[in-house]
């Protein structure tokens, strides 16, 4: 069976507007459909999600739930940030290739079953113990692989596991029966070579190579950023690579500030001498083209066609990094094709064992 997944998008400011619209394009709805991916606006009260989940559990008959609230969701082609707005898909799999993952707010807490082999995840970024968790949860199933966003919220951050839930992590847990692909691109392109940590105190970078540490950044930077950093703000990051990661990832952080007396920078990690670190640029053109060789990548990795997906990209992307409203998702389409695709602006992307910023991971289930 490889026909697409059933699936909609609307906004409304009325929810029950937005999810009778969805409902009318979600048409009959299969016997098949097992599981719903919903990515619901925080737009919405928290109130209004319980109700959002009751009503699409009733109205598709559909048992097993899965999502998050976030500023932004997203769909094929389509992109609702902070407007109020539904995303919902119905996958068809079957009931003994995937199992729930209920809420976890510690590492032991975790309920795993031996046949996990891959995890879909939501999580609540307030959550102290939120790394600690996707790593757990990385060791417990077979590919080492979870993929998943942070709530983003400007109230509750909410995750949907059947019910509403929060202040851990959830999801959804599949079988090595589902055939799937996915990837990750980086918003941020580096601006020169990486550099060696060699005297660090917690997040502040005293030398890098054995050098001041903010005459090193106003090297890569170049004269016109060095010379007004506050421009720079926004637009250079640190980048702190991912060890025994074969194709190149780092994990993005803020510059939180600069010392001039003291040739000091302070950035949005802990750090220690023997690290390494490269500072990193955002822009849309590298953007563009580091999602374009993701899609290209994950075209030639699955061999049939696409019933669905499930894309989590940073609350800064969008239409914020790609200089036009739902140009990110375009780029997806065009270049993947038309297939039936949901998620949501997180406020931190799960990827492999870690979670990442200004990145998106795009998902695909055969």
């Amino acid at each position: 069976m490889t026909r697409p997944f059933r699936f909609a998008h609307a906004a409304d400011p009325d929810w029950a507007v937005a999810a009778q619209d969805c409902l009318r394009q979600l048409g009959t709805i299969p016997a098949t459909a097992t599981l719903g991916f919903l990515y619901v606006s925080d737009a919405y009260s928290a109130e209004a999600l319980s109700a959002i989940v009751d009503f699409f559990r009733a109205s598709t008959g559909v048992p097993h739930w899965a999502g998050s609230v976030g500023v932004g969701v997203c769909a094929t082609g389509v992109e609702y940030l902070e407007v109020p707005a539904l995303a919902v898909m119905l996958a068809e799999f079957p009931d003994g290739d995937f199992e729930m993952l209920p809420l976890a707010k510690s590492p032991e807490a975790l309920a795993v079953g031996p046949d996990a082999y891959f995890a879909v995840a939501h999580g609540d970024p307030a959550n102290p113990r939120i790394q600690e968790l996707i790593e757990t949860l990385s060791r417990k199933v077979s590919s080492g692989f979870v993929v998943g966003g942070l709530a983003s919220a400007r109230g509750e951050a909410a995750q949907i596991c059947g019910e509403v839930v929060n202040g851990g992590l959830s999801g959804v847990l599949l079988s090595d029966r589902i055939r799937l692909a996915t990837r990750l691109t980086q918003g941020i392109s580096p601006l020169g070579p990486r550099h060696r940590i060699t005297t660090a105190n917690k997040n502040i970078i005293g030398n890098l190579d054995h050098r001041p540490a903010l005459d090193v950044m106003k090297e890569e930077i170049g004269e016109v950023l060095a010379r007004d950093l506050r421009r720079a703000a926004g637009y250079i990051f640190v980048g702190l690579p991912v060890r025994g990661s074969d194709t190149g990832d780092y994990l993005v952080r803020n510059i939180l500030g600069v010392d001039p007396e003291n040739h000091l920078v302070a950035i949005g990690d802990y750090v220690q001498a023997g690290d390494e670190l490269l500072f990193c640029k955002r822009d849309q053109q590298s953007a563009e083209a580091d999602l374009l060789r993701m899609l290209d990548a994950l075209r030639a990795q699955m061999d049939g066609p696409i019933r669905g997906g499930v894309y989590y990209s940073c609350l800064g992307r969008g239409q914020h990094m790609f200089g036009a409203p739902h140009r990110e998702l375009q780029l997806i389409r065009d270049t993947l094709g038309d297939f039936p695709l949901v998620g949501f602006f997180a406020n931190g992307e799960i990827s492999h064992d870690r979670l990442y910023g200004y990145t998106g991971v795009l998902t695909l289930f055969g």
